[in-house]
């Protein structure tokens, strides 16, 4: 399968791309402002501006008029919107790096085990009350439960120094299958209670949000997708084919391990702390590459910016569409993207004959 969007003007797709570019970023600052303010405790946009414009040192805007207001933005809801920016961000990118490596379109995280391995991970630790390293435990399981089964899928599809594109996503597609039994033994020997944060947990969620999470899980962020930025290029060039990207010099084998390993990195961080989040690292790249069209040099930080996007939207959603409870974002997010992708397949197929 290929990527493929529909044909553009060059002056048509220039613009749409600055257009997106603009509309994002300013959609993403509007919705920071406007989250970071909502809550039970409400806290105007200019209050809420003042309030980061004193942090920086800036004597200008209204400090929130509140005598808890401040510090109900500083450590609960700064907390929780810069997460929700950070994961949307990193998901959408791991998204869009897979389906370049892959030139598949249907490409996601989650085709390489790392949800389902942190999520057997995080279930692990419920059931058999782990709490070795405190309330740390279950995203530090998670974590390292996406990078091990990732690995294991790599590993286990890797034959004669190589590693075939359909054999690793069969692979996976396997593993998966594994990781969902032993998701579904976990939860027959949980008792209610566990059970119930087992599902809690899957369904994912950015409540309970903490500056030190946002320390951990930020590095791996920047890292991921900085790195990712640079291998845009080459992963141009792979969507040629393999064959064609060997010849202009392109080490077709390294690209993939690289390009798994971010994968790993940016997907395992996003979910060891929200659970899992699901569609962002589909849908997103997608809309973007409807845009921008199929180079990874715009398609990499649009889709970036788009996640993050995205899930501030759908966690400011999550926080406000029912009076005193939280929605699961998780759940919100493939309420979203499911029909979403399914008007992408449609419009594909009758704009330029569907993916072969």
């Amino acid at each position: 399968m290929t990527t493929s969007a529909p044909a553009a003007t060059p002056t048509a797709r220039i613009s749409g791309t600055v257009l997106l570019f603009g509309g994002l970023s300013v959609a993403l600052v509007t919705l920071v402002v406007v989250s970071a303010g909502t809550g039970q405790l409400a806290i105007s946009p200019s209050e809420v501006v003042g309030s980061v414009l004193h942090r920086i040192g800036i004597d200008a805007g209204p400090m929130p008029a509140h005598p808890e207001g401040d510090a109900a933005l500083w450590n609960i809801r700064f907390p929780r919107v810069v997460m929700a920016v950070i994961v949307g961000a990193s998901l959408a990118t791991a998204g869009a790096l897979m389906q370049g490596v892959f030139g598949n379109p249907l490409a996601e995280p989650s085709v390489v085990g790392v949800s389902a391995g942190a999520a057997v991970a995080a279930a692990t630790a419920m059931v058999f009350g782990l709490a070795a390293l405190g309330t740390w435990t279950v995203p530090a399981l998670a974590f390292v439960g996406g990078l091990v089964t990732t690995l294991l899928v790599y590993a286990l599809s890797r034959a004669g120094g190589r590693t075939e594109v359909v054999t690793l996503v069969l692979t996976g597609i396997a593993v998966n299958a594994v990781a969902g039994a032993l998701l579904a033994l976990l939860m027959f020997l949980a008792d209610t209670q566990a059970r119930e944060e087992i599902v809690f947990w899957q369904l994912g969620s950015l409540n309970g949000t903490r500056w030190d999470y946002v320390a951990v899980v930020l590095p791996f962020a920047v890292v991921g997708i900085g790195v990712a930025m640079l291998l845009s290029r080459k992963l141009d060039l792979l969507a040629l084919g393999d064959r064609a990207a060997r010849h202009l010099g392109v080490d077709v084998e390294r690209l993939r391990i690289v390009s798994i390993t971010l994968v790993a990195l940016l997907t395992a961080a996003a979910v060891a702390f929200c659970g899992i989040i699901a569609f962002v690292g589909l849908v997103v790249p997608h809309l973007v590459r409807m845009v921008v069209g199929p180079g990874h040099r715009l398609l990499l930080p649009a889709s970036a910016l788009g996640g993050a996007v995205l899930l501030v939207a759908a966690d400011l959603v999550a926080r406000t569409a029912v009076p005193f409870a939280e929605l699961p974002i998780g759940m919100l997010t493939s309420l979203i993207g499911g029909p979403v992708f399914f008007v992408l397949l449609r419009r594909t197929r009758a704009t330029s004959g569907g993916w072969a």
